[in-house]
């Protein structure tokens, strides 16, 4: 079956090819050094606060969770910066192509 015609043609854009400049390589290495250094700061920090709130301060306790918080945004957020920088530098590949037509066309 030939599909001539003046629209003819894959239905798909080509692939972008991937280009990492050094700027946004850069931004992304610096990003997850100070996720990583404000990661560790904060978990020395709420050690600290667990001790003081152990010792009988009872404020120490709400500075404990906000150190806990921190922690965990800081370290999600490395995570995330790093995965990104491993996918732009072309150390780790991205998901399977999902098929057109969902669900119901894989069956």
């Amino acid at each position: 079956m030939d599909q001539g015609g003046k629209r003819a043609g894959s239905r798909r854009a080509a692939p972008r090819k991937r280009s990492l400049s050094l700027r946004s390589a850069f931004l992304l290495t610096l990003g997850l050094t100070v996720c990583v250094v404000a990661w560790g700061y904060l978990v020395v920090a709420a050690i600290d606060f667990g001790a003081a709130a152990r010792g009988g301060e009872s404020e120490a306790w709400w500075f404990l969770a906000l150190a806990c918080l921190g922690a965990a945004a800081c370290l999600f957020t490395g995570l995330l910066l790093g995965a990104r920088l491993l996918r732009a530098l072309g150390l780790s590949e991205p998901r399977a192509p999902r098929l057109p037509g969902g669900r119901r066309a894989s069956r």
